[in-house]
């Protein structure tokens, strides 16, 4: 029979049955499934008693239990040394490097007469079965924090429309202290999963060992004892604070059995008590919740005499990771591949990549501020977040040289090199632009022809360009025709139609 454990009394009065009918002790052990001893002792026991088989009616269990032991002056199972403060141990249990050989040698160097070791486990873990469900795992400190959503929500009201608003209840409760941190959140969407994280740990001013999350879609893709797929923005997360993520097995209550009683008693702290509220805005809800949890951590646990905090900055706080010198930026990861014009889109605005990577399929990481391309873990590719404006977004260092050299193009830059002639050239620019229903239609014009004073005598620009003004001339092969014809040297027409010379123009026989 295990020890610690005590017969009960049909147990007895079917030991003295087997014994009348001449079994022996051994079989009747087997039988029973106790040791021989047991058997020998309480036979012993039932002879000094008088008792036989058939027992009388009168021979109650009671009777029965006070006839075999009331001469030894205590209950079978009774124990008989001096017994350690068995609360304060389960609490050292929590610190590390604390095993129950640590704990037994501290035990007997105190009480020389007391338990052997063995005997000390197996009171220990009664102890531990004794306590709830959620004490039953053992815990070291710092290893591991269980995070949950509660099945409930709290109502919230907005104040203009009156409409009712449920939000979400994220739970997080340490291994070995049971420190328990809550909050509301509009939804269980990753951005508010992640955000809920972030706040834990600042919170903890510390970070554990590891993280065990239900299989909740935000956080994990895949669930899998084996293989568990995280969600990529969740992971990079962890590896932000230096964090495991450790999922819980799915269809396992066990694995989380900490959060599921951590979550019943802060429903019955933050629920219960905050029902006749009305909440108006979701900082108003936290700042309600943050009060409770305040209380649920001050809150004496009977059974081990100390509150969560308590046991927390004892135990369990020095053996937290420090945490990172920033706090995690949210940032969601998607996959994309590269279109033909070098752009890569996101939330229906286009930024661009290195043109070389066109077909090819890329990471994109967004921020509310910023949206970076990875390429092979590479970072190829940085821009500002556009939430409005132009929907392209684009680098001139990405484009081909053919493009960018197009994209360089502006009126005000014609405008520039021009006036560097002077103000009749200037004013060229500036017609040859607005000759056209579109300025961009322009541009290659500007670039002919200012290409083609390349070297000139500035005068005889300026010259040139006045001429065209005044005539209209505002193509580039009309002013080509002017430099040519040196007919920037020539008088200029006045109050008649400008005569060009030009070798295709038809002379007045062609009409005849």
């Amino acid at each position: 029979m295990p020890a610690g454990r005590e017969l009960t009394m049909r147990q007895i009065r079917q030991m003295l049955r087997l014994a009348r009918d001449g079994v022996s002790a051994r079989e009747i052990g087997r039988t029973l499934r106790i040791a021989r001893s047991t058997v020998q002792d309480n036979l012993g026991r039932a002879a000094a008693a008088g008792l036989t088989w058939p027992l009388g009616p009168e021979i109650t269990d009671a009777v029965l239990e006070e006839r075999l032991f009331a001469r030894a002056g205590v209950k079978q199972g009774a124990r008989r040394r001096v017994e350690p403060d068995w609360p304060s141990l389960a609490r050292e249990m929590r610190r590390p490097g604390v095993n129950l050989m640590v704990l037994w040698e501290e035990y007997r160097d105190a009480h020389p007469g007391g338990y052997g070791y063995s005997r000390f486990c197996d009171l220990f873990r009664e102890f531990e079965r004794r306590l709830t469900p959620v004490m039953r795992q053992h815990h070291a400190a710092g290893d591991k924090v269980f995070v949950d959503y509660s099945g409930k929500k709290v109502p919230v009201v907005d104040p203009s429309t009156g409409v009712v608003r449920e939000a979400e209840i994220f739970v997080a409760v340490l291994g070995a202290s049971s420190l328990t941190y809550a909050e509301a959140t509009w939804s269980q969407a990753l951005p508010d999963w992640i955000g809920a994280h972030v706040r834990l740990f600042r919170f903890l001013g510390g970070v554990p060992r590891l993280v065990v999350p239900d299989n909740l879609k935000s956080g994990i893709h895949k669930a899998s004892f084996y293989d568990p797929e995280l969600n990529r923005s969740y992971g990079m997360m962890a590896h932000h604070y230096g964090v495991g993520i450790l999922p819980a097995r799915p269809r396992k209550p066990r694995d989380k059995a900490k959060v599921e009683a951590g979550v019943r008693f802060a429903q019955t702290y933050i629920l219960g008590r905050l029902r006749r509220l009305t909440f108006f805005s979701l900082a108003e809800c936290n700042a309600a919740i943050a009060t409770m949890v305040e209380r649920i951590n001050a809150h004496l646990m009977r059974r081990l005499g100390t509150s969560r905090r308590a046991l927390f900055e004892a135990v369990e706080r020095p053996a937290l990771r420090p945490l990172p010198a920033g706090e995690y930026e949210f940032a969601e990861w998607r996959l994309a591949r590269v279109n033909l014009d070098y752009h890569v889109e996101a939330s229906g605005f286009l930024y661009s990549v290195p043109h070389g990577l066109i077909r090819e399929q890329v990471d994109l990481r967004l921020t509310t501020r910023t949206v970076e391309v990875f390429h092979r873990g590479q970072r190829v590719a940085a821009h500002e977040r556009r939430y409005g404006g132009s929907r392209h977004g684009t680098d001139p260092d990405h484009m081909p040289s053919a493009h960018r050299r197009y994209a360089e193009w502006t009126p005000e830059r014609f405008r520039r090199w021009a006036r560097a002639f002077g103000p009749e050239t200037e004013g060229l620019v500036i017609a040859m632009l607005h000759h056209r229903p579109h300025p961009e239609q322009g541009f290659r014009t500007c670039l002919g022809v200012l290409r083609l004073f390349r070297g000139l005598d500035p005068a005889r620009v300026e010259a040139v360009s006045a001429r065209a003004v005044a005539v209209g001339a505002l193509t580039y092969k009309s002013i080509a025709s002017i430099l040519a014809n040196n007919l920037d040297r020539a008088p200029r027409p006045s109050g008649s139609a400008p005569v060009i010379d030009h070798p295709n123009l038809r002379g007045p026989r062609y009409f005849h």
